[in-house]
């Protein structure tokens, strides 16, 4: 059933609503999308794929054993996933692999009562991410919102308006490719760092092409993208593909909380330089930064966020769309900070937040959901 946006009818949320219009006409446009964004289209969130994961039948026991040892280590905890296992699972493969390095005697790493070799937990590490991938490969996507949302992106949104000469930047956290496939189905030219067709080899210089509606920053990997034998970059592989006997492809994916080493790494370096580069403008210019679908729940991404605040000389706005009621954990201590707190608008469930105002509703405002900011971005009022 579609959310009646009646509640958006009543000031100061109808200001906050002519205010996000008049925001997205401005050529800096960005925009950062989370788990939420993608659960219209029928995909999970992290906690039903933290679910399908584990009980994965493609599993082998080496497997099993691992990641039923590593969620009894969280145990207690109502919010740990599949991500964060998959986090403790790299670091143990970091100290297996130091030890190995440096010829140590003792290369294995303890894990309930087992020694596991950097061998094993590779595997372990691989098998996770081809069980992620195929969830999301097994479902039925509905592309339809997002369509939709890339339409009012690039849409002429005022009158007069000839539209943005600067390419839109997506940030995206999902596994997922539902932004580059409906930027194709709408045929607007982008660059994912990869150049090539259906198959592709990854080109940081693709993001520098003349002609670009939109580039896509896939901050966390994506289900088609693969390391191939003993390539240090990766490319984009269809998953029915039958490479030549012998050849090795790995699904490459980040968990949310890898560690200082990972984030070192090609693409995710490149791709983390270019996210600094563009929430920091010049002088001569501003970013508009649309947060959606997104919990707050990545350190790496708070931080970057954090810091491009206070560095981009109030050059950076953030328009965050969340579930929460009211701004809490990350979004308050901006909120509280007086240097950086009027950059902050936090779109929430029960109210508004612009510096150091809160206007709170009695009732629940519906623009926290991507398919109603998809809605209210397109034009549709109450």
């Amino acid at each position: 059933m579609t959310d009646s946006l009646a509640p958006l009818a009543k000031p100061p949320f109808s200001s906050a609503v002519e205010a996000l219009e008049e925001l997205m006409s401005h050529s800096g446009r960005a925009f950062l999308m989370g788990a939420g964004c993608s659960l219209c289209a029928g995909l999970p969130l992290t906690v039903s794929l933290t679910e399908e994961v584990l009980n994965n039948p493609s599993l082998k026991d080496l497997t099993k054993d691992i990641l039923s040892v590593l969620t009894k280590q969280f145990e207690g905890s109502t919010s740990a996933t599949i991500e964060d296992y998959m986090s403790e699972l790299v670091d143990l493969l970091a100290i297996a692999e130091r030890r190995k390095e440096r010829c140590a005697t003792c290369s294995t790493v303890n894990l309930g009562g087992k020694e596991y070799e950097v061998s094993d937990l590779q595997e372990a590490l691989n098998q996770i991410k081809e069980a992620i991938a195929k969830s999301f490969e097994t479902k039925k996507v509905n592309i339809s919102t997002h369509w939709q949302f890339i339409k009012a992106v690039h849409r002429t949104l005022r009158t007069g308006k000839t539209g943005n000469a600067k390419p839109v930047n997506y940030l995206v956290l999902n596994y997922d490719t539902l932004i580059e496939d409906a930027l194709a189905l709408e045929k607007l030219p982008y660059a994912d760092g990869f150049v090539g067709g259906v198959t592709g080899w990854w080109d940081e210089t693709s993001f520098s092409l003349e002609g670009l509606a939109a580039r896509v920053f896939k901050v966390h990997g994506s289900i088609d993208w693969c390391e191939l034998n003993e390539e240090t970059l990766p490319f984009r592989i269809r998953p029915s593909l039958t490479l030549p006997t012998g050849s090795k492809r790995r699904v490459l994916i980040w968990p949310a909380a890898t560690k200082y080493r990972e984030t070192q790494r090609d693409p995710y370096a490149q791709i983390a330089a270019k996210m600094r580069q563009e929430l920091r403008p010049s002088q001569t210019s501003e970013v508009i930064l649309t947060i959606c679908g997104y919990r707050f729940g990545d350190s790496h991404i708070n931080i970057e966020l954090d810091r491009a605040l206070h560095e981009s000389g109030e050059a950076l706005t953030l328009l965050v769309f969340t579930e929460q009621n009211k701004p809490e954990g990350q979004l308050k201590e901006w909120l509280d900070n007086s240097k950086i707190r009027d950059q902050v608008r936090v779109h929430a469930k029960r109210g508004f937040s612009h510096g150091s105002t809160f206007a709170v509703s009695d009732e629940e405002l519906p623009w926290w959901k991507f398919e109603n900011l998809t809605r209210l971005l397109g034009g549709e009022r109450w």
